[in-house]
């Protein structure tokens, strides 16, 4: 099942992607939206069609990211592989959905993309444990943990290194019945491959994460853990074209600028 969130006009809507038709739903299915009866015909399995913008397909109460979960991205910047999962969180005013715009803030001047696989969360969460958490996942999307470096090394938190409204851009879509096990992570800027990694690479698996994340916070269904990103992370500039892409998810494309 791959589910889109769509605008058509001033109307607001989610909807099921299949056989080149959009299924409008009652709402967002982990929170138990199912087929109203309408359709939109000649939609892809991206969500593109006719009359239709696209919007961040999730509405989450908050984002865990997942800091330095990929080895090789750890020594990059100079960093140890931690020995349990590092938390930390960005603000839903941080989403942006497809063709969106990452907006460079004045108070940074080294901001970095980070392509990461993203978890959706179907069902409430709390201290969770290993064997079970894994039903809780919905779907699969992807996100861009987009981080203004130099904010992040600068701080003793990452609050503004990573909180900036624009710098989670999710989509296009989720997918249901996807396998986390195996997917290719793939990043260019201006059509320059910078990041290249595979989600089997993970230091701790979504299990994992849940577990440790669960044992803190209680996650609710929309919720979104960004489960890190492989090396390869660099700098962007006004004027960039970012495209993030996850086989078996599609392509999450952006522009980048930079606010006065």
């Amino acid at each position: 099942m791959r589910v889109a969130r769509l605008a058509r006009g001033s109307e607001r809507f989610y909807a099921e992607l299949s056989g080149g038709r959009a299924w409008v739903l009652t709402g967002a299915p982990w929170h138990g939206g199912v087929r109203t009866g309408e359709r939109i015909e000649e939609v892809d399995a991206l969500g593109r069609g006719l009359g239709l913008t696209r919007l961040c397909p999730v509405e989450p109460s908050k984002i865990v990211g997942i800091g330095r979960n990929y080895r090789a991205h750890a020594e990059e910047l100079g960093n140890e592989v931690p020995e349990e999962p590092l938390l930390f969180l960005k603000p839903p005013s941080s989403l942006i959905g497809p063709d969106g715009t990452i907006v460079l803030p004045p108070s940074s001047e080294r901001v970095e993309h980070e392509a990461e696989l993203g978890l959706v969360i179907g069902e409430r969460l709390t201290r969770a444990s290993e064997d079970t958490c894994l039903d809780a996942i919905w779907g699969l999307t992807i996100v861009g943990d987009i981080t203004a470096r130099d904010l992040q090394r600068r701080d003793k938190t990452w609050t503004r290194g990573k909180g900036h409204d624009t710098f989670c851009p999710v989509g296009p879509v989720v997918v249901q019945g996807l396998s986390d096990a195996d997917l290719t992570i793939r990043c260019t800027v201006n059509g320059e491959e910078r990041q290249l990694g595979h989600t089997r690479d993970m230091v701790f698996r979504p299990a994992a994460l849940l577990v440790a994340i669960s044992e803190v916070m209680t996650l609710e269904p929309g919720d979104v853990i960004a489960t890190g990103t492989p090396e390869g992370v660099g700098p962007l500039v006004a004027g960039d074209r970012l495209v993030i892409e996850i086989a078996g998810i599609g392509a999450l494309s952006l522009s980048v600028e930079r606010r006065a």
